[in-house]
């Protein structure tokens, strides 16, 4: 019976999915795994306040729940792309899936706040096995001419994920309990398992020889301390041995990597990848535009929750319109770098988040939701325009048998930044605040944060600008990447 029904689900399949619209399928596919995992990152926070009466939590290990997970997330990543390019870039995609689908369920059965920490940092390591190979999957699938266009399509996923987290995440806890959040991702995960094996061919570097374990141990330890450092900078201080020491761990060991990597015949990290200009730039504008937007988002969910005292899915929803923007314009975004290349549309990108975080700025105690709008609508052209033509531009300047690990840098970049752009602004931000603290004091942080935000996206309009080559050398460059790729393989 269950023979005959497998049978009648691949004849029914073959009739769907043609050779000429098999990559779209594959990109389906793909997407189901990032949309769960991209879900994670905003769900969770709106239900902190149920989880932590249920499980009687301390403020302190509240906030592991989060932390837990960002930081095996961004610790990982680069483990996770060389796995993928090393072993089959479906089958880490697959393993990050399973990893991912029990850690949710065990979240949602956690009987304890350490259970749930635990368990949340599982979803981590699921998370950093996935995301590096969804990216490393398109570029592999797609030729170049249409590798824009996918990973637009694949940034409007991630975004409608991020966007309607706060929304669900508060539905859910609501109405069903905040376990829910967790449970939610088990029938999800379980068609995106179906869905790879399905319709995603597997591929891997051919060239590969063996593992490189010093590599893996120096890159899991050192993204490890910085991310740890950065995440916890402000609650433990600065200048604390604590951090210090972190930062001092994170110095020594990812210097090792990066001598370790020049002398090893079969290098983690193929340093050569970096001197592709267009790489490095993008890389470089990934990381700034996460450094400038990730606090932004924060303490503008802060701003509209206590000072203009929005619930936490009015919040939510009030950022919408320029999510709703992230999902139109991404896509076409995509497809004008694959015909125009990505500089100009990074460059310009970026020059209209400075202006959104600048106009933030200004805003007062008072201001409504008609005045939040013109800012919404700026950041969601600015972010479509910049990330997924770098994403496009990082993705086309690497060989394709390095897909996995050049996606888990652009990648890693991004969560660092993130994490640095938090500890920065929430620095910022503290240093204004009054004891106790004040709407008047929390503004005048607010403004100071967002300007320095600012100039951070005008640098990364100038870097973009700078490094990223025009359309033809980008071209040229993305086509000698293949060629050579396939005579390597070959």
């Amino acid at each position: 019976m269950s023979t005959n029904f497998s049978e009648e689900v691949r004849r029914m399949l073959a009739g769907l999915v043609t050779e000429e619209n098999r990559k779209w399928w594959t990109l389906a596919a793909v997407s189901f795994g990032l949309f769960m995992i991209m879900l994670d990152n905003t769900i969770v926070n709106v239900a902190l306040p149920s989880i932590q009466r249920d499980l009687h939590m301390q403020l302190s290990e509240l906030e592991w729940i989060v932390s837990g997970y960002a930081l095996t997330f961004a610790a990982l990543m680069l483990i996770g792309g060389k796995l993928a390019d090393a072993y089959g870039r479906r089958l880490v995609f697959v393993t990050g899936i399973v990893v991912f689908t029990l850690a949710s369920l065990a979240c949602g059965l956690a009987p304890s706040g350490g259970a749930l920490i635990g368990a949340r940092v599982a979803q981590g390591v699921g998370a950093a096995l996935m995301n590096p190979a969804t990216l490393s999957i398109i570029a592999v699938t797609f030729p170049p001419r249409q590798r824009g266009t996918a990973i637009g399509l694949w940034a409007g996923v991630s975004a409608l994920a991020l966007a309607i987290g706060p929304l669900v995440g508060g539905l859910l806890t609501e109405h069903a309990g905040w376990n829910w959040i967790f449970f939610i991702n088990v029938p999800v995960g379980a068609v995106a398992i179906a869905a790879s094996f399905l319709l995603i061919d597997e591929s891997r570097d051919e060239t590969h020889e063996r593992l490189d374990i010093p590599g893996l141990a120096t890159s899991g330890i050192g993204l490890f301390a910085l991310t740890y450092g950065l995440i916890e900078a402000n609650n433990f201080g600065w200048g604390s041995v604590r951090i210090v020491g972190a930062f001092v761990i994170a110095a020594v060991t990812l210097t090792a990597f990066i001598l370790l990597e020049r002398h090893r015949p079969a290098p983690m990290l193929d340093l050569t990848l970096f001197r592709n200009r267009t790489y490095v730039g993008a890389n470089l504008a990934m990381l700034l535009v996460a450094l400038a937007m990730f606090g932004v988002f924060f303490f503008v969910s802060l701003y509209m929750q206590n000072v203009l005292g929005y619930s936490a899915v009015q919040a939510g929803a009030a950022f919408l319109p320029m999510t709703i923007l992230v999902i139109l314009v991404a896509p076409a975004a995509g497809r004008l770098s694959d015909r125009w290349g990505s500089r100009w549309l990074m460059s310009g990108g970026m020059v209209l988040l400075a202006l959104q975080l600048a106009y933030f700025s200004q805003l007062s105690s008072d201001a409504t939701f008609w005045r939040l709008l013109p800012a919404l609508v700026l950041g969601g052209f600015g972010m479509s325009m910049t990330m997924t033509p770098s994403s496009a531009a990082a993705m086309r300047a690497v060989p394709i048998q390095k897909a996995g690990v050049g996606s888990a840098v652009l990648n890693a970049c991004r969560q660092v930044g993130g994490s640095t752009g938090i500890a920065l602004m929430g620095a910022i931000m503290a240093s204004q605040l009054a004891t106790p603290p004040t709407t008047e004091s929390f503004m005048r942080g607010f403004e100071r944060a967002l300007l320095v935000a600012a100039c951070i996206a005008l640098v990364g309009s100038l870097v973009a600008a700078w490094l990223v080559r025009p359309h033809d050398i980008e071209a040229r460059e993305s086509e000698e990447h293949q060629r050579s790729s396939t005579a390597e393989a070959a």
